[in-house]
């Protein structure tokens, strides 16, 4: 038995631009976000439990979402050095002997959700461990068996977490993020759909099509506030209402290029890849911290 480690790159990058030291490297280049990213993944694959890993990046942000709508996430306004060191962050994961999966046409998320697909449908796999806090990954949960870790707070997320955390299940995750709106994904939502009536309804009828159109028929434990004004808001948006939530589903089918969880398996950092990249970053005493080289 063993636990996949699924880690959001992209989280991970923009984590250390935004936390790490700047350092400039050899050519004279910001690389203080890929230093950073260094020291955070070899942290995690310093624990024992941590056999089986891969990394997802955005290497391009948009994605076939944004052919869908024309309001998604973008990488307009991203500072230029932290766009620059993308694929330096990808050379490091995969220098530290780490799976990489660099998404262009699907977005990093529906990576490690097709990845944690993969891992779940293994008998062997004890549980799978999307590393990020990112609430999208919410509807990847599945009881124990599938969770998500936020490493900077050190917090797990169980299904019954998100239960708590949102106030429906995972499978209404997407339907939640499309009512509410995900600012961080560029999803507005509908106009007066809050989290606490959001949850609510969901939590009743569990999908956007399920919600009776009259809001008399709304059978919710304690009665919605404004339904009426709600219900008219989703009757007249409804369609945006499921183009939003299929904005939020992640896909499951994402090109990983693996076929089994077998091929996850971390057996040290590369020397032949990790002495050049640390030599460019100016970054050589990183060398010494490597606990695991590949034979």
């Amino acid at each position: 038995m063993f636990k996949p480690y699924l880690i959001d790159g992209t989280y991970e990058l923009f984590r250390s631009y935004f936390g790490a030291p700047s350092a400039i490297g050899r050519d004279g280049g910001e690389v203080g976000a890929v230093r950073g990213i260094l020291r955070s993944l070899l942290a995690l694959l310093r624990a024992e439990s941590v056999t089986h890993a891969g990394v997802a990046f955005d290497t391009v942000i948009e994605s076939f979402r944004n052919e869908l709508f024309a309001g998604y996430k973008t990488g307009d306004g991203l500072p230029i050095d932290l766009v620059a060191q993308f694929p330096v962050a990808e050379r490091a994961a995969a220098a530290l002997g780490l799976v990489v999966w660099p998404m262009i046409e699907f977005e990093a998320d529906d990576a490690i959700a097709s990845a944690a697909a993969l891992a779940a449908a293994d008998p062997r796999v004890d549980q799978v461990v999307i590393a990020s806090p990112d609430k999208d990954f919410a509807q990847c949960v599945r009881g124990q068996r599938v969770i998500c870790l936020d490493r900077q707070r050190s917090r797990t997320m169980d299904e019954e977490g998100v239960a708590r955390r949102f106030g429906v299940g995972p499978a209404s995750i997407p339907d939640y993020l499309a009512l509410v709106g995900d600012n961080a994904d560029g999803i507005p939502g509908l106009p007066g759909w809050g989290a606490r009536t959001t949850a609510a309804v969901l939590a009743r009828y569990g999908h956007i099509e399920e919600v009776p159109a009259d809001p008399a028929a709304w059978d919710t434990p304690a009665p919605v506030r404004g339904a009426k004004t709600l219900a008219a808001v989703l009757a007249n948006a409804r369609e945006t209402a499921l183009l939003y939530r299929r904005l939020a589903t992640l896909c499951t089918d994402a090109p990983l290029g693996i076929t089994s969880v077998d091929q996850l398996a971390w057996r040290g950092a590369r020397r032949d890849l990790l002495e050049p990249l640390c030599a460019e970053l100016d970054d050589t005493g990183f060398l010494e911290q490597v606990h695991r080289w590949q034979d």
